[in-house]
């Protein structure tokens, strides 16, 4: 089969189709004829030799992917059939033609959605998601990086718990695209001090909520706008790690909390069950008719064979929304 290959660290010139061998299905897994699979940053830093994949999973791109049913392993339960639409999020394998996937991983394609819509789905919504698992009515919710993928969906997320989504983002096309997926305000971080405007938009009380990417440059700022008890969940480090300065007396004057999280290495059961309780309680969101009606946002479609093209998109941040791979037929 055909697959996204690097044969060594570093940048997107590195990539290119490879023949590797078709995976078969072991015990309670099944194949999956991949239609398409989208981009991640974890993508990006994986191929840049900065975010090696799990032990035992497959060292072929991708994160995510949607397709069809295309073989059985034994022991699968009979929840799916052959020729089935799926979608499901992976440790790795998405982006080839086929990939096998343990058959709790599957989740259904909502019958009015494409492939390429459905691909956008998986990483970034159960993501977002999983970081706002325990949110409340009408809490107010800063998410960074608002246009990303999972920037996107976390404001529909927060909207359909009848919470108050406040956004980041670096440009006004970007800002007006998440207020048109429902964000109450956004601020571009390029230009103006988010922590002020957040203070000045929630009259002094800050946020119950911040969903941070960015990392270490943002912890003052973020403490800035924090409330009272509030709490800041980490799950990226696009500026890095390091911190300089009084951070935990400044956490511990507002009784805050620091949560931590990576979708990719969290153990299968886990991440069966975050897979399972969405496929519930939020798939029904995206099917036609619904209200409120769920829709993953794509910025741009590549065939598997430009998967270089896409790369640059996303590390140039030019993308509102999901880059989707189209893996040929």
């Amino acid at each position: 089969m055909l697959a996204a290959y690097f044969d060594c660290p570093g940048g997107p010139e590195n990539l290119y189709v490879k023949k590797v061998m078709k995976p078969h299905p072991g015990e309670g897994e099944v194949l999956v004829k991949v239609a398409a699979s989208a981009l991640n940053r974890a993508d990006l830093l994986q191929r840049r030799g900065k975010y090696p994949p799990p032990k035992g999973a497959s060292d072929i791109l991708g994160l995510e992917a949607s397709g069809s049913v295309a073989g059985l392993g034994p022991g699968c339960k009979g929840q799916w059939k052959i020729g089935d639409a799926v979608m499901a999020l992976l440790s790795g394998g998405g982006q080839a033609e086929y990939v096998t996937v343990p058959e709790g991983y599957l989740m259904p394609i909502p019958n009015d959605m494409t492939f390429i819509q459905a691909a956008a789905i998986p990483e970034a919504w159960l993501t977002a998601f999983q970081l706002l698992c325990k949110i409340q009515k009408g809490e107010r919710v800063l998410i960074h990086a608002g246009a990303s993928g999972v920037g996107m969906a976390a404001v529909q997320l927060v909207r359909l718990a009848k919470a108050i989504p406040i956004v980041t983002a670096g440009t006004q096309e970007k800002l007006k695209a998440t207020a048109n997926a429902g964000a109450a305000a956004g601020f571009n971080y390029k230009n103006e001090d988010f922590s002020e405007k957040v203070l000045a938009f929630t009259q002094g009380s800050g946020v119950d909520i911040i969903l941070d990417c960015v990392g270490g440059s943002y912890w003052e700022k973020n403490l800035n706008c924090l409330s009272t008890d509030g709490r800041w969940i980490i799950y990226g480090l696009l500026s890095g790690g390091e911190v300089h300065g009084d951070l935990l007396a400044r956490l511990l004057s507002k009784r805050a909390s620091i949560y931590t999280t990576l979708l990719r290495s969290r153990d299968k059961e886990a991440s069966n069950g975050c897979q399972q309780s969405f496929t519930e309680n939020v798939l029904p969101y995206f099917s036609g008719g619904t209200s409120p009606h769920l829709q993953p946002l794509v910025d741009s479609v590549y065939p598997l064979h430009e998967i270089a093209g896409a790369h640059r998109i996303m590390e140039d941040n030019k993308n509102i929304g999901k880059i989707v791979i189209e893996v040929p037929a």
